[in-house]
């Protein structure tokens, strides 16, 4: 049994696993959370596989996008559950990328107090990380994962042929949460993911990553350590989402993520953790992958305020992972306002 199968993560090639694994529990009922995109191209084939039709699925939608990860979706979602009379041997199923993972594992984790859910991502992001770790949450009054709760799924099930119907622009945005996994803790990963130049991966890949995110997660599931060094990129990353949603621009996650990473590695510079050879390494890597909309800097007082919002905060002081160079971290740092001002300005007047 490999690492990622003792945390109850599979990498699967048939997703007859799936039905398997729900009859095996004899759940009371079994609910798919899911959006339109997953219902119409990732349903279909999870219901080909079921097991003698001795799996009967209820159907729970949301629109897809941020905008759905709010209390106003939760509370429909519970009162679907409870007119239903879903009972503390439910099962959740969330269909879905990033958002369907941390919404329905929220729902679930509160629902009766705790109902079961497993997470079927069906984007890389999730496939990567967001469906890892047992992070749970939503929005709330503009704030990016605001409210939750660390609660891990029953099972997390690995299918990359769900990937073949991903945009390109949601398959980049995945690969930059792979990146950040090889900069905070992997060199070699970080060569192996350099040399990938096109819009696919293989499944070893996604194991790698995966299981980077998992011993992490593993060690400190209640990130009170070492799990911090996954916030690398983040704390500038969530401002500048939070920025984009609220101007009704969303930036894909993964995107806001690499814009992250690249400012908080010229932070880390700036502090003289990491060489100025490896920076120039990391930016412009990134910047051959994504391209960044401009942010005024009359609004960069709107970022700092978001950053000031940020979980990770402690004491009134603004808390970032930086590099002490490509494939290791360090947590709990501060940056000045004006090391900040500096990291957006170098990339945005580039």
């Amino acid at each position: 049994m490999n690492f990622l199968q003792k945390n109850n993560i599979h990498l699967i090639s048939d997703l007859r696993t799936i039905s398997k694994s729900i009859v095996d529990a004899d759940y009371s009922q079994v609910y798919v959370l899911m959006d339109e995109n997953t219902n119409q191209h990732c349903l279909p084939l999870l219901q080909d596989a079921l097991v003698d039709d001795e799996v009967y699925f209820f159907f729970l939608e949301v629109p897809s996008g941020e905008a759905s990860k709010d209390l106003s979706t939760c509370a429909s979602l519970w009162e679907s559950l409870s007119e239903d009379n879903a009972d503390r041997k439910t099962l959740v199923l969330n269909l879905g990328g990033g958002m369907i993972t941390d919404l329905g594992g929220f729902v679930a984790s509160l629902y009766k107090r705790g109902i079961s859910f497993y997470n079927i991502p069906t984007s890389l992001l999730a496939m990567v990380d967001a469906a890892i770790g047992g992070k749970c949450g939503i929005d709330f009054v503009g704030f990016k994962n605001q409210i939750g709760v660390f609660q891990n799924a029953e099972q997390t099930f690995l299918y990359p042929p769900f990937l073949e119907t991903l945009p390109e622009l949601e398959f980049w945005s995945g690969m930059a949460e792979m990146y950040k996994h090889a900069l905070i803790s992997d060199t070699a990963h970080w060569t192996a993911l350099k040399i990938f130049d096109k819009a696919e991966v293989t499944p070893q890949l996604i194991e790698q990553s995966a299981a980077l995110k998992a011993e992490v997660v593993a060690n400190d599931p209640l990130e009170k350590g070492a799990r911090k060094k996954l916030n690398f990129g983040h704390t500038i990353g969530h401002a500048v989402e939070s920025y984009f949603l609220q101007k009704e621009k969303p930036m894909p996650h993964g995107y806001a993520i690499a814009f992250g990473m690249i400012c908080e590695a010229h932070i880390s510079a700036q502090q003289n953790r990491l060489s100025l050879v490896e920076y120039d390494e990391i930016e412009d890597y990134l910047k051959t992958k994504y391209e960044f909309p401009t942010i005024p800097e009359k609004d960069f007082p709107i970022l700092f305020e978001f950053m000031q919002q940020d979980k990770k905060n402690e004491h009134g002081s603004v808390n970032f992972t930086l590099l002490n160079s490509i494939g290791s971290a360090v947590i709990n740092q501060t940056a000045t306002e004006d090391q900040i001002k500096a990291s957006l300005t170098y990339l945005l007047d580039e």
